[in-house]
């Protein structure tokens, strides 16, 4: 069992992001913590979670590190008998919020690892991503995080922005592997509607050859490339569990969360949310859209697709990509070793 905490506030709205966050609702927070504690112990009781049965938990965002640790407190309680021993709980961050005293509460209560939200460490870069922090600022907060004991750190990299180069690139994951990391996230820039960037789409670059740049230079230096858009010594636990479809409890205002072949929604608003955490939408999935699903996370990681899951059809197909070196069977599972081919991979088989 997995536990996502969504935490929608922000400094600042990046104007390539489309997640549900918000910068003026900073008034709302206390009230939000209480929605999120009342969601937990409904979701608890909806997913039948017993003593040490979630493994992983990531509180994600927005910003997490908008939240005084204080608030955390009552959740951790209500999760601390819940937990498996050494399981992995990851908090995402920004550099300007991760304070030292931020970071040390946030380990006190449990959390183990820590994702920042670097993005690039080219001055021009962050100001026009609209990031609210310095390169300095994510030199400083990942060097803070070490010190207080953090032994597993991760930053994001956003490439394929207007004016990406590879000397621009080569200098950010040198300047990344300077630090105590042992996972990144590497991102292509995408543009969703609704983002700033939704009106200037000509900010992304249309360089296929950048993306195998990336990751051929991350790899370089002992990171494995096990998931489309992620490297590392250390491979997270979490994005495994949601790439193998275990169930995931989702809480906070436009979470989600997964059982089985339902997902629920809560919803998005934060006001909404705080009047009733408990007003959550059910969607019913189809086993042919499950299928699909596992093909696409398995392909597009080092998971794998079982050909157990397989019509016969299907595995013709799958077995034909093999013949033309296009991916590997290992055993009785199919993988593949060009995660940026992923979806057509994916079609063909699916036919």
């Amino acid at each position: 069992m997995l536990l996502y905490i969504h935490i929608p506030y922000c400094d600042s709205k990046c104007h390539y992001c489309s997640f549900n966050s918000y910068v003026d609702k900073f008034d709302t927070r206390k009230e939000y913590m209480l929605a999120l504690e009342k969601q937990l112990k409904y979701e608890l009781k909806r997913f039948e979670v017993t003593n040490q049965s979630i493994e992983t938990i990531f509180i994600g965002g927005g910003t997490p590190s908008t939240i005084n640790t204080s608030l955390y407190q009552p959740i951790f309680e209500i999760l601390k008998p819940l937990i498996q021993a050494n399981a992995e709980i990851t908090t995402e961050a920004n550099p300007n919020s991760a304070t030292k005293k931020w970071l040390k509460g946030m380990y006190d209560l449990g959390v183990n690892r820590v994702s920042f939200g670097v993005q690039s460490f080219d001055k021009k870069k962050l100001k026009e991503l609209n990031r609210s922090h310095s390169p300095h600022d994510a030199i400083k907060a990942i060097t803070t995080a070490k010190e207080i004991g953090f032994n597993n750190l991760s930053l994001d990299l956003i490439y394929n922005y207007q004016g990406d180069t590879i000397e621009l690139l080569t200098s950010d994951i040198e300047k990344a592997f300077k630090l105590p990391i042992n996972h990144i996230s590497a991102y292509e820039l995408t543009i969703e509607g609704g983002t700033k960037f939704a009106q200037t789409p000509t900010v992304r670059q249309e360089n296929d050859e950048l993306a195998f740049f990336v990751a051929d230079e991350i790899k370089k230096h002992g990171f494995e490339h096990y998931e489309i858009s992620n490297f590392g010594i250390y491979q997270s636990e979490h994005n495994r569990g949601y790439w193998r479809l275990k169930d995931y409890i989702g809480i906070g205002a436009g979470a989600v969360g997964f059982k089985k072949d339902t997902r629920y929604y809560p919803t998005t608003d934060i006001d909404s949310y705080i009047e009733n955490p408990l007003d959550i939408y059910e969607e019913h999935i189809t086993q042919e859209e499950l299928l699909t699903e596992k093909l696409f996370l398995g392909l597009r990681s080092n998971i794998g697709v079982d050909e157990d899951i397989l019509d016969e059809e299907m595995k013709k197909r799958a077995d034909f990509l093999v013949e033309k070196d296009k991916i590997v069977k290992i055993n009785s599972t199919y993988k593949n070793n060009n995660y940026f081919i992923s979806d057509e991979l994916v079609l063909y088989i699916l036919g």
